[in-house]
């Protein structure tokens, strides 16, 4: 009669794996909020305008704020006050160098640099804008940028971020709701 117990994993063994299994899990539901909330804005704008090329809800670095948001929503960085505050000064601050200084290396080291500073001082840091000095500059913005696709996009982002949140939040998916309370 054979006497050796039966395999079964050890406890550091079902740690691992269930980790591995937790990382999956968060990986598809980050995965699907990011891409669904991107997606809809893409809809919407395409609904109401019939073109992709202008820019009426979306800019690049929403799709940076998508990472934050979806994948480390509990960060500070990750907050509305942050996203929202910190795209919309960094992208004043952009425009207001474009159009009284114009584009150069320095206007554009500028914009960066005060963008990090402003964001800092107004505890509103979100690393997704301070993209956004640049890309106005560089894009030649107007100041209408700041109401399509900034102020736009943002409010469907935060609004569409919250439901998506307290909907796993409610089901149990989640064990944190969006905003951070505390």
């Amino acid at each position: 009669m054979d006497n050796t117990p039966p395999l079964t994993a050890t406890p550091a063994a079902k740690n691992t794996a269930q980790a591995a299994t937790n990382r999956w899990q968060a990986a598809a539901w980050a995965t699907l909020g990011a891409g669904s909330c991107i997606g809809l804005l893409a809809g919407l704008q395409e609904m109401l305008t019939q073109n992709l090329s202008w820019s009426l809800l979306l800019m690049a670095p929403f799709g940076a704020t998508m990472v934050l948001l979806y994948a480390l929503p509990q960060s500070p960085l990750a907050q509305p006050k942050n996203i929202f505050f910190g795209h919309l000064l960094t992208c004043a601050l952009g425009l207001l160098l474009l159009h009284t200084l114009g584009v150069s290396p320095l206007t554009l080291g500028l914009g960066t640099g005060l963008g990090v500073g402003l964001m800092m001082l107004t505890n509103t840091t979100h690393p997704p804008a301070g993209a956004n000095p640049l890309l106005v500059m560089l894009a030649g913005a107007d100041w209408q940028f700041l109401l399509t696709p900034v102020v736009s996009g943002l409010l469907l982002i935060l609004a569409f971020g919250w439901a998506y949140h307290k909907s796993l939040y409610i089901k149990g998916i989640s064990k944190h709701s969006w905003p951070k309370t505390s």
